[in-house]
């Protein structure tokens, strides 16, 4: 699901990157896709590290690879929108989960308040400025202050588990 992916050993710790990822992927996880308006027009990426972080202020947290060109002009324009991806929009994550792909083409959006696209069909979308950005090995953890949040109407979440996507049943 990472924009870059490196089969490679982490580095110094000894663990290759695939097993690295078959482990923690057994940690099921949303699905987000953070946008932002950049200079050339919109930007975007697939997320499934993102967590809340504070209530109070309200804070949000989300890791992207420090070589991303999405994230790179992301973090140049300081705001962000996070859109929490239905269970029907796996080939939407698909899409921008990938490097150089034209992310936006036949994609329904509007602009949230920082202008930031908004997806539609997002179950919830989350409007933020960057509060502080990390340094995080070959990621970046940019933790984003909320400016403005709500929910939209639709069924469950997209979940990303084991290398695969699913859905969640309560």
């Amino acid at each position: 699901m990472p924009e870059f992916t490196d089969d490679e050993d982490l580095g110094p710790s000894g663990i290759a990157a695939a097993h690295y990822r078959s482990v923690l992927g057994h940690f099921p996880t949303g699905v987000v896709v953070v946008t932002a308006s950049a200079e050339h027009g919109p930007v975007g990426l697939s997320v499934n590290s993102f967590t809340a972080v504070s209530l109070e202020p309200p804070l949000v947290a989300f890791c992207a690879h420090r070589r991303s060109r999405s994230w790179v002009a992301m973090r140049e324009r300081r705001a962000f929108c996070v859109n929490v991806l239905a269970e029907d929009q796996e080939a939407l994550s698909r899409v921008f989960a990938t490097r150089g792909a034209d992310k936006f083409h036949g994609i329904g959006w509007s602009p949230a308040p920082s202008g930031s696209p908004r997806l539609w069909g997002a179950l919830a979308w989350i409007d933020c400025s960057i509060e502080a950005v990390y340094d995080g090995g070959d990621h970046e953890i940019c933790v984003g202050r909320v400016q403005e949040l709500d929910v939209e109407p639709g069924d469950g979440p997209l979940v990303f588990y084991r290398g695969g996507y699913g859905r969640f049943e309560a």
